[in-house]
Order: C-alpha cells, then structure tokens, then sequence
C-alpha cells in the first residue's frame, strides 16, 4: 500500500483510499470499523504525545509508577469531528477535524491500514489530505453528516 501526504489542515483534513477493486460490503464494514474506532480513541485523547508514561519508561513497566500529575499537566489532545465515510468506485473517502490530537495518530492509523490491507481489504493507495480530482469535496461542512459534532 503506498501512503502519500497532500496539502495538511488537521482541522479540516480529508483522508482518502484507493481500493484495487470495488470494496464489498464487508470490507466497507472493516475500513469504518477502522476509522470508528480511531476517531473514538482521538475523541477521548488517546493521542496525547505529551503523556506517553509508558513508551517513554522503556521495556521494563513491571511495577511502573503512573503519575496522575504528568498526566493531568499535559495539553488535551482531542479531536473533534468525523465525517460519515464514502465511497465511489475505487474510492473512499473521510473526513476529519483532528482537533488538537497529536501526530502520533496519524501513525497509528497509517500502521493499522497497513495491516488492514495485507491482511482483509487490498488497499492500492492511502492518501492524507488534499483533494481528489475526480471526486470533488463539499464546499462547506453543512453538507457532511458528521458522526460526532460536539
């Protein structure tokens, strides 16, 4: 699966894929679970670069004491809105307000589509940002149904 990067606006952030054929209904039901299940963990701060206790103790956590304190001193790292997904031929598509989510997730959902298209949906290209030619976006938010506005 190649993964490219276009134009970045974390607030307003379209992210694209490219199928090698048209997706099933079940492999439509693997990339929404996907993309469900990293927008909830977005939504609820999951990535938060400024609080990774863990990964930053090393590989020894056996009796690892968690600090509360660092983790209520660091910025929220939420995000705000998901657009329903989409899908047209080849293509599908979401959109998202990453919020003030960290980097961190767009690697973890760049791992998990990776995995995803070895493993259940061929997935040819997996695009993060920008726009798509052939499918032009909405010219403003009110025609996307949104999953989470608040």
């Amino acid at each position: 699966m190649e993964i490219q990067f276009r134009e970045f606006n974390p607030f307003d952030v379209w992210i694209w894929l490219e199928f090698s054929t048209v997706p099933s209904t079940a492999e439509k039901h693997y990339i929404e679970e996907l993309f469900d299940s990293w927008f909830l963990l977005g939504k609820l701060g999951g990535f938060n670069a400024e609080n990774l206790q863990v990964q930053d103790a090393g590989i020894e956590v056996s009796y690892m004491e968690y600090s509360q304190e660092v983790a209520g001193q660091s910025m929220m790292a939420v995000m705000h809105n998901m657009g329903e997904v989409e899908y047209q031929g080849f293509w599908g598509r979401c959109w998202f307000d990453l919020g003030t989510s960290d980097a961190l997730a767009i690697d973890i959902l760049t791992n998990s589509f990776q995995r995803l298209s070895e493993e259940f949906v061929k997935i040819e290209k997996l695009i993060i940002g920008g726009q798509n030619e052939d499918w032009p976006v909405p010219e403003n938010n009110d025609e996307m149904g949104f999953y989470d506005n608040n």
